[in-house]
């Protein structure tokens, strides 16, 4: 595990409680009874990597949270952070039978938690096949959700995978870049732990990003699985947008959950309406910006990010400015900018600026939150592996690629979606592998 630590700050825990708070043992026993236990189970359909959910609920009513976590592990190794960051609301609890009968869904989602912290409080190790006894090695660049699912599972079944990251930290977006009130860089650690502990192994501060490198790792490796994530944000392309006080939406999360912020002063406008705009958002708010904006070029029925989200927001006292498009930053007095924009208007599909709509918000700090950019460093060093508007094309249904000894996942794969997608990912690509290892040693 790399030794990089972060601040054990109380300030950032306060202002960052859960959003959802932990069950307390009464009540999850309560709302864990609530559960018809169905046999065909919506739920799990419409998880991405099938937990037995009436199974794991089950064994919290009957008081075996042991048996509850194993069964969640045994399908999500990321239980954890998953049943905090997953949008249960359009997943599993969106399925939920209740709904046919005008109930409230069943709190899988805090459900889910409140077993995986008792497991995680045992300090417990789970189970693996002896290491080694797979006779194939495999190298995950990625230290992502899709990357330590794939390695837990070859490890789970003896193989021997190490995890490659230029980051300092492992978790992927789980330790850098998802809201602190869903997943705390701690508890992203925690589950990490659990995984290294299985038998995966961690090289940090290595980038891959080179013909050389990767010829190196074919010649130690048997398969390499690609859990790259995406890039860099995408700019804006506007006059000033290299101003001191503009910071994009990643940076920003990752800053103030490394410690590297801790507090934010005066007017913050976030450009964009994704869930990475609404957490950045909501992150200023709770670091102390009086006013935030959040500023988006489409109408209110166009915002990409869930609904439930968008609420959640205005809860959070955050304001939204529709059909505004940004076209210049400018210094102001004091250190501050101004932010220039213009109304647009739909037309034919396209959106035109309206005569006479220019207004400026002087702000202090300006946060792009408008998409990341496709990993493109490292798909152009890869031989006879397809990429195809940036993102990187494989079998659907095991992962691999157009060169069979490359398999990938997460992100890079699907242009961006959930934890719990990338988790399914890794997952399916490791069973792949180990199945191909298999018949090459009958």
């Amino acid at each position: 595990m790399s030794t990089a630590t972060l601040p054990d700050d109380l300030l950032l825990r306060e202002r960052f409680g859960d959003i959802k708070p932990p069950l307390e043992p009464q009540a999850a026993i309560i709302e864990s009874n609530r559960c018809l236990n169905c046999f065909d189970a919506p739920c799990t359909a419409a998880c991405p990597t099938h937990i037995d959910v009436p199974g794991f609920i089950k064994r919290i009513s009957s008081g075996n949270l042991r048996g509850s976590a194993l069964r969640i592990l045994d399908a999500n190794i990321l239980g954890s952070s998953c049943s905090r960051a997953c949008p249960v609301e359009v997943l599993c609890e969106g399925a939920c039978v209740m709904h046919r009968y005008n109930h409230a869904p069943i709190q899988i989602g805090r459900l889910q938690r409140f077993a995986m912290d008792s497991f995680h409080a045992t300090g417990e190790e789970l189970l693996t096949a002896p290491r080694g006894s797979r006779n194939v090695k495999v190298a995950c660049i990625g230290a992502g959700p899709a990357s330590l699912a794939c390695a837990a599972e070859l490890c789970r079944h003896g193989a021997s995978a190490i995890i490659i990251e230029r980051q300092p930290l492992p978790g992927g977006l789980n330790t850098y870049g998802v809201a602190e009130y869903k997943v705390r860089t701690s508890d992203s650690l925690r589950e990490v732990e659990m995984i290294r502990r299985m038998g995966v192994e961690f090289r940090f501060g290595t980038g891959i990003d080179s013909a050389a490198a990767l010829e190196d790792l074919e010649s130690e490796f048997d398969f390499v699985f690609l859990g790259i994530g995406l890039g860099a944000m995408q700019r804006m392309n506007i006059p000033g947008e290299e101003s001191a006080g503009v910071i994009n939406a990643l940076e920003l999360i990752a800053s103030y959950k490394t410690g590297r912020i801790k507090e934010i002063n005066g007017t913050v406008v976030v450009v964009g309406a994704g869930n990475t705009a609404i957490d950045a958002a909501n992150a200023a708010r709770r670091l102390g910006a009086e006013t935030v904006y959040l500023l988006y070029r489409r109408s209110e029925r166009d915002i990409a990010a869930f609904e439930f989200e968008y609420e959640h927001s205005k809860q959070e006292g955050v304001q939204f400015l529709w059909r505004r498009q940004p076209y210049a930053i400018r210094p102001a007095e004091r250190g501050r900018l101004l932010l220039d924009t213009v109304q647009v208007q739909e037309v034919d599909k396209k959106l035109l600026p309206l005569p006479d709509s220019h207004f400026s918000i002087e702000c202090d700090l300006v946060v792009p939150a408008i998409g990341q950019s496709p990993f493109t460093q490292l798909v152009q060093e890869l031989r006879r592996v397809e990429v195809r508007g940036g993102r990187i094309i494989a079998d659907p249904s095991t992962g691999q690629t157009g060169n069979p000894r490359y398999f990938a996942g997460g992100d890079c794969v699907n242009g961006g979606r959930e934890v719990v997608d990338a988790v399914a990912d890794g997952k399916r690509s490791a069973q792949a592998i180990l199945k191909i290892a298999e018949a090459a040693y009958a």
